[in-house]
């Protein structure tokens, strides 16, 4: 019996129709598994670095180094634009250290023939020069693929993949790894810039914290004793530093040689309250400067009208190059005589309680912002005080406070409380704390005023 003729058969054919859909999943399985690997050890050790780094310029120095390695490149380059307008090469990375020196001064090249445009026009146009630019100085061989460095959805810079080899191929893959070293890249230099203003302002709190503490010490640490009377203070700024002024003031050389706290039976004491127009450190600056003016008016025995007379003019130059005003009540207490003589600048009007008739009367002259004009001119008063009479001095801190309402305390409010604490309380320190309280109510506990609040208050024994 013949047989029949063998079929040929193709073992390598055969082996390769039945191997060759496993043997490609298991390499897409592993390459999966490769980019996975990457994506995590590129998350671990950005974020590591991130730390780590308190330096930005050493975390940026890691960022080409990531990018060529997560996305199998022969380098990369990181570029920052300056404030200037400039575009900087930052950062480069090339494996082969032969030709790093060349790919350097090609991409240094390339940069610095680029001038960012204005904030108006697209940044699109300046990185389509960058893209032109480094494509004509790395030459045809390099193939170069980039992504944005975004800062709050602000172009800062962009983040480049550079390869030489012909079948390099820009991935989806490698397009989000590249992203995700240029997110983190912006996220550096965010935090970077974070804790540079955090610096400054660290800074400004102790330049504020030291200006705070030298107006604490300008103004009275405790009130002077004066024969017949009793006085007491507060200030409280808005800010740590502020522009109103209270001051009490010795008339001549003796009661300055001697303690403010030692009764002078002859002196006069001099009673001062000023704001200077708005807040913080400018204001606080002007009011220590009219504090010495006007402590050295007060030695050459003008009377009130001429102390602020001569303040102004001295002070005149000054406050109108800072375009600022100080309003200013000046008045001198004699203890033999109990006469107040008093002038005003535009200031609050301070309340005089008669203790006798239990009415109130506004101590206020004619006279303008100190500040204002040059040739300003004032007026002198005198109030003869009795015993239980009291003065009260006050800033508009008190009489603008405003509650969550918007409602003012106004100065109508002001004036009754006034009058209930004279009525019904013992003592200086006691109608300031009342009135403070009054205050701080009407604007709501816990809230704080806008404005700077003073009060001083007079009371003859």
């Amino acid at each position: 019996m013949s047989q029949l003729p063998s079929q040929p058969t193709d073992s390598n054919s055969s082996a390769t129709t039945d191997v060759t859909p496993v043997v490609a999943l298991k390499e897409l399985v592993a390459r999966l598994h490769r980019e996975q690997n990457k994506i995590q050890d590129l998350l671990s050790s950005l974020g590591f670095a991130l730390r780590s780094f308190n330096n930005l310029n050493q975390f940026l120095e890691l960022i080409p180094l990531m990018a060529t390695r997560v996305t199998d490149a022969d380098g990369s380059a990181l570029f920052l634009y300056k404030p200037n307008g400039q575009v900087r090469l930052e950062q480069l990375h090339w494996q082969d250290s032969r030709q790093r020196k060349n790919i350097r001064k090609a991409l240094e090249t390339a940069s610095s023939q680029i001038i960012l445009p204005h904030s108006t026009a697209p940044l699109a146009t300046a990185t389509g020069i960058l893209d032109d630019q480094m494509h004509q100085y790395l030459g045809p061989d390099v193939q170069v693929f980039g992504t944005a460095i975004l800062v709050k959805h602000t172009e800062r810079g962009w983040l480049y993949v550079l390869s030489r080899d012909p079948e390099y191929s820009w991935t989806d893959t490698r397009q989000k790894l590249v992203r995700l070293v240029a997110d983190q890249t912006a996220v550096a230099i965010e935090n970077d810039e974070l804790a540079v203003e955090l610096r400054k302002k660290e800074r400004l709190d102790q330049e504020l914290e030291i200006g705070a503490e030298i107006q604490r010490r300008l103004l009275p640490r405790q009130c002077p004793i004066i024969p017949g009377a009793v006085l007491a203070a507060r200030c409280k700024p808005a800010n740590r530093v502020g522009g109103d002024y209270y001051d009490f003031i010795p008339t001549n050389h003796n009661q300055i040689q001697l303690s403010n706290r030692i009764a002078q039976k002859v002196g006069r004491w001099g009673l001062v309250i000023g704001d200077v127009m708005g807040k913080g450190v400018p204001a606080g600056l002007i009011m220590t400067m009219m504090r010495g003016m006007l402590k050295g008016e007060v030695l050459h025995g003008n009377s009130p009208a001429g102390i602020l007379q001569n303040l102004n003019r001295v002070m005149y130059a000054d406050l109108e190059n800072s375009h600022r005003f100080v309003t200013l009540f000046y008045s001198e207490y004699n203890p033999q005589t109990r006469i107040l003589s008093y002038s005003n600048a535009a200031h609050n009007p301070p309340l005089w309680w008669h203790a006798a008739t239990k009415t109130i009367t506004r101590l206020d002259t004619l006279g303008m912002l100190i500040g204002l004009d040059a040739n300003s001119q004032y007026e002198n008063a005198q109030a003869q005080l009795e015993p239980g009479d009291t003065i009260i001095y006050y800033t508009d801190g008190l009489t603008d406070a405003a509650a969550a309402s918007g409602d003012r305390f106004d100065e109508e409010n002001f004036v009754t409380a006034f009058s209930v604490a004279c009525s019904y309380y013992n003592g200086p320190q006691e109608i300031v704390d009342y009135l403070f309280d009054q205050v701080q109510q009407f604007i709501g506990n816990g809230q704080q005023n806008t404005d700077d609040m003073t009060l001083v208050v007079l009371q003859i024994q």
